[in-house]
């Protein structure tokens, strides 16, 4: 039996009436709302049904937003630099504020994903200069991380530094400036135009390199001073299953900095054959959804691994975040790697989850206070609701509260 004793807590209340007495000898039942740990999912529908006007998209997208919200409360929404402002000075604030709204007003914490990053960069930054470049990469993210503030508290700020100043597909504002200044001063630059636009911001480095070259980066930011809140590892795993064995090593090796791990986008598909091996980037890998289906063999699998996955990833105590990339099939690259398919209809690996989520990692209970009304509850780390078995009813600001 795995110990999972750091995901809960023992809390001891004591539940009064409305006129402050202790609720003696009552039977209460308590219900877990929500989990502290961050079970997520890319929320790029989200943002989707907000931007269209098409009442037929709006369905699959509501369709497919209803079934998302039945098992994540963490959500990844799109702020890639290239799409999010395609003109310079005309930013779409307002879809990404609409659908962050729609997520925290249902208990969901959203995070922004990515504030730089040279790939979706701007075409128009590259009119400019070097030092200009920078200030407006600067003036970008204190628009979107002071504007969203309350509402987004959580950023990748950087994405995929490891390969930044030797990226070569193509040209673009953010390998300029990397090559020019150093990848940790570029680092150190955009985390602290971030940490002075919201000091209360969780704010990451992410990127898809599990070598040493990933770690070396992150201790030369950290020595630099880089205020970085937790440690963002991309596991798209379009290539085959990492297995038990290197969820480990990754493990061992990234916790020995003491920080959060974000798992920030995984992926596994549920087709019946994988990316070339030799393939070293996964854009090259270049077919249609029809080409790529999913298969009832390739769901089965899919649901294993994740199984295997989830249940590694939530005994390692580090570990705070798993969000997987696609919810539905075709969403990136065409892979079968969503928890939906290509007609919405949920997988095994969706029910597998929520059961997980919902069922084992979950605290439904009853307790019975003493003679003072005090009750010990313990439970999964999360959000409770108590209510009395007999209808009676708790005293102000007693029905809710966090173990």
């Amino acid at each position: 039996m795995a110990d999972l004793s750091h995901r809960k807590s023992t809390k001891t209340i004591r539940f009064t009436d409305d006129d402050g007495k202790p609720l003696a000898n009552t039977r209460l039942k308590i219900e877990q709302q929500s989990h502290k740990f961050l079970f997520g999912c890319g929320g790029f529908d989200f943002v989707d049904y907000f931007q269209t006007e098409d009442e037929e998209k709006k369905a699959v997208f509501k369709d497919r937003m209803d079934k998302w919200v039945k098992v994540f409360n963490y959500a990844t929404l799109p702020f890639y630099l290239g799409a999010f402002e395609p003109e310079e000075g005309c930013p779409q604030t307002d879809s990404r504020m609409q659908a962050a709204k729609y997520l925290t007003e249902r208990g969901i914490t959203v995070k922004g994903h990515p504030l730089v990053w040279h790939t979706v960069c701007a075409d128009w930054l590259m009119t400019y200069d070097n030092e200009t470049i920078l200030n407006k990469l600067a003036g970008r993210i204190d628009r979107e991380v002071g504007g969203f503030k309350g509402v987004i508290d959580m950023w990748d700020v950087i994405n995929e530094v490891v390969i930044m100043p030797v990226f070569d597909k193509y040209d673009n504002a953010v390998t300029r400036v990397c090559k020019e200044y150093g990848q940790v001063p570029l680092v150190k630059t955009v985390f602290d135009a971030a940490h002075r636009a919201n000091p209360e911001a969780e704010l990451l480095l992410n990127d898809f390199n599990t070598s040493p070259k990933y770690e070396e980066l992150i201790e030369r930011c950290l020595d630099a001073g880089v205020p970085i809140t937790a440690i963002g590892i991309q596991s798209h795993q379009h290539q085959g299953y990492w297995g038990k064995e290197k969820l480990l090593d990754v493990l061992g090796r990234f916790g020995r900095f003491g920080l959060p791990i974000h798992f920030t986008e995984n992926t596994l598909t549920s087709g019946d054959y994988l990316v070339p091996p030799e393939l070293e980037d996964l854009n090259d890998f270049v077919v249609t959804a029809e080409e790529w289906p999913s298969t009832p063999a390739g769901e089965q699998r899919q649901a294993e691994q994740i199984e295997e996955m989830y249940r590694t990833l939530f005994e390692n105590p580090l570990v705070q975040a798993v969000t997987t990339w696609d919810f539905t099939d075709g969403a990136w690259l065409n892979a079968p790697s969503g928890f939906l398919r290509l007609d919405n209809s949920e997988k095994p690996s969706y029910h597998l989850l929520r059961d997980l989520i919902f069922n084992e990692w979950h605290t439904d209970t009853e307790v019975v206070t003493n003679e003072d009304g005090i009750a010990e509850i313990t439970g999964f780390k999360g959000t409770y609701k108590a209510a009395t078995t007999n209808g009676a009813l708790l005293g102000a600001g007693q029905s809710e509260f966090v173990l």
